[in-house]
């Protein structure tokens, strides 16, 4: 592996060999001094365009532990704010010798575009609303996480229902394309107003509404509502979303005992999951930010430690 722009990249060798890299990394969180020398005097850049928590901070944290010097930089803290190109601000970077260049850029396939200017290896970090391949793969690890822990096998045969704003997501691309791969069913689930173009062909089936699949579902994944990139309405009112499409008390209660509640973050409690959902037991939302770390850990490891 050189860079990750996209799952559509990695070969089912890599998948798997990721994964399996963040069972071993994960298991360093329980320890009391969290540290593997593995990049020891490698450089690893956060160059952000966005805002971001989750995301940034682990990839920083990932860095750390593995014992890799990490930088974090934001647009309004860069040159670019003074009217530098991004190509410019990256072959600067790039000329500094840094070992890797984490991004996120408001702009689909901004990434993919920067690897071709640099030595350094590039890791999508979220490009505009095309891919965000690190959250695919710790959304699998966390599922994987759930069922290994109640003796029900892996992903295969398992219906990942993917519910929300579809159209502004750059998860879902990334996680029908992974899902898929590690042979789960995935189901998506928005009004006709979300849905991204193309949607039809991406190999996922459609639902119009959250009551047609979720007493079937063995994860029922939320997709935050994102009003930020809405200038228009795109559904009627906020109750009448939650009426269709929100995880509700009463069809938490429709669940199976095993299935897994899943939310990339942020939440939008209320509005397409419930305090009653996230907090649930069989909510893994805290579990996909610490699969988050070891994941990008595994991720930072494979590209820069071989």
């Amino acid at each position: 592996m050189k860079h990750l722009l996209g799952v559509g990249d990695l070969t089912d060798g890599e998948i798997g060999s990721v994964l399996e890299g963040a069972k071993r990394m994960h298991r360093l969180q329980d320890e009391r001094i969290k540290k593997l020398p593995d990049l020891k005097g490698r450089t690893v850049v956060n160059l952000f365009f966005e805002d971001s928590t989750r995301t940034r901070s682990s990839f920083e944290i990932a860095a750390k532990w593995l014992s890799a010097d990490a930088i974090n930089m934001s647009a309004r803290g860069s040159s670019v704010s003074k009217g530098e190109s991004l190509r410019d601000t990256l072959l600067t970077l790039d000329a500094m010798g840094v070992d890797a260049i984490v991004m996120r850029h408001p702009g689909s396939g901004t990434v993919v575009q920067a690897a071709n200017w640099v030595r350094a290896s590039m890791v999508n970090a979220g490009d505009g609303t095309h891919e965000h391949p690190t959250q695919a793969l710790l959304d699998a690890h966390a599922m994987l996480r759930h069922f290994e822990a109640r003796g029900l096998g892996d992903l295969s045969g398992k219906c990942v229902a993917i519910t929300g704003d579809l159209l502004h997501s750059r998860v879902v691309r990334s996680n029908v394309l992974l899902l898929g791969r590690l042979g789960a069913k995935v189901v998506l689930v928005a009004p006709p107003t979300l849905l991204p173009p193309g949607v039809a062909t991406w190999g996922a089936e459609l639902a119009g509404d959250l009551d047609e699949v979720i007493a079937d579902v063995d994860v029922a994944m939320m997709l935050r509502v994102q009003r930020e990139r809405m200038q228009h309405g795109y559904f009627p009112s906020e109750r009448e979303y939650i009426e269709a499409f929100g995880l509700t008390v009463a069809r938490l209660a429709k669940l199976k005992p095993t299935a897994a509640i899943a939310h990339p973050g942020p939440m939008n409690r209320g509005l397409e999951i419930s305090s009653a959902a996230a907090d649930d037991p069989r909510s893994i939302v805290l579990d996909q930010v610490s699969a988050g770390v070891a994941v990008r850990m595994s991720v930072l490891h494979h590209l820069l430690a071989g």
